[in-house]
């Protein structure tokens, strides 16, 4: 899950004027393997805030919001017995544009929320995400 946050980052593409959904394809394309092979076990879902059951579900706070969110089973909990429910990660659309104007800011950060998140499906959770520095 990533929250809100303030700041820029240097751009890993470029990005001026190009749709969101552009931005989010730039970036999984970037992906490398074998985690690349991950993305075929989520399902990418751009939306344009969280819904109100994703704000309660992670406590998300008033006057706060995501930019991402993983809901699923991390692979590293993953058993026999264990029946599959849909793996998903959620983009957001509306605060990542309004915390990243700058199109080149917005590009990284949705990069970043991309990576964030689909890390959060391989198992590794935020404590180690921010000591990699993808938080």
């Amino acid at each position: 899950m990533v929250k809100r946050r303030r700041g820029a980052r240097s751009a890993r593409t470029r990005s001026r004027h190009r749709p969101f959904e552009d931005l989010v394809s730039a970036a999984l394309d970037t992906i490398p393997m074998p985690f690349a092979d991950a993305l075929n076990e989520v399902a990418i879902i751009i939306a344009d805030e969280p819904s109100a059951d994703q704000r309660s579900e992670n406590e998300i706070p008033d006057g706060d919001t995501l930019y991402g969110l993983y809901e699923g089973v991390p692979r590293t909990e993953w058993g026999a017995d264990q029946a599959p429910i849909p793996n998903r990660i959620t983009l957001f659309r509306l605060p990542l544009e309004e915390d990243f104007a700058d199109p080149d800011d917005l590009a990284d950060e949705v990069w970043v929320t991309v990576v964030h998140e689909l890390a959060h499906h391989l198992g590794i959770d935020d404590e180690r995400l921010h000591e990699l520095g993808v938080d």
